[in-house]
C-alpha cells in the first residue's frame, strides 16, 4: 500500500474533525518540508498558521504512528516526533491519536 499524499491526508482528517470537532484548540501537523495540516475545530487547511500546539512528524512516521508501528514515544526520543509543548499534547493525547489513526 502507498502512502496517502498530503491532499488525501488532509482530506480524512478533515473528515475526522468535521465528525468530531470537540478539539478546543488549534493544531498544526508539519510535515517536515512535506506541507502543512491546520486544525482548527472542524476548520482543517494546508496554510501554515499560528497553532496551540505544533506537532512536526514526516509524513511516513505519521501513517507509522496512525497505524500502531511505531510508539509515540519511542518516536520523540528519537527526534522523529516533536511537540510544541509537551503539557498540551498530554492533555490532548487521545484526540491527537484519533487523529493519527484515522490519517493513516
Amino acid at each position: 500500500m502507498n502512502m496517502a499524499t498530503l491532499e488525501e491526508l488532509t482530506d480524512r482528517i478533515r473528515a475526522a474533525a468535521a465528525a468530531d470537532s470537540g478539539l478546543a484548540t488549534s493544531i498544526k501537523l508539519d510535515l517536515k518540508g512535506q506541507g502543512v495540516i491546520h486544525i482548527d475545530g472542524a476548520a482543517v487547511s494546508n496554510e501554515d498558521l499560528p497553532a496551540d500546539l505544533v506537532v512536526t512528524v514526516a509524513l511516513n512516521d505519521l501513517a507509522a504512528l496512525g497505524k500502531g508501528e511505531l510508539d509515540p514515544t519511542r518516536a520523540m526520543m528519537t527526534g522523529r516526533l516533536r511537540l510544541s509543548n509537551m503539557a498540551l499534547a498530554m492533555q490532548l493525547q487521545p484526540k491527537i491519536q484519533s487523529l493519527f489513526s484515522k490519517a493513516a
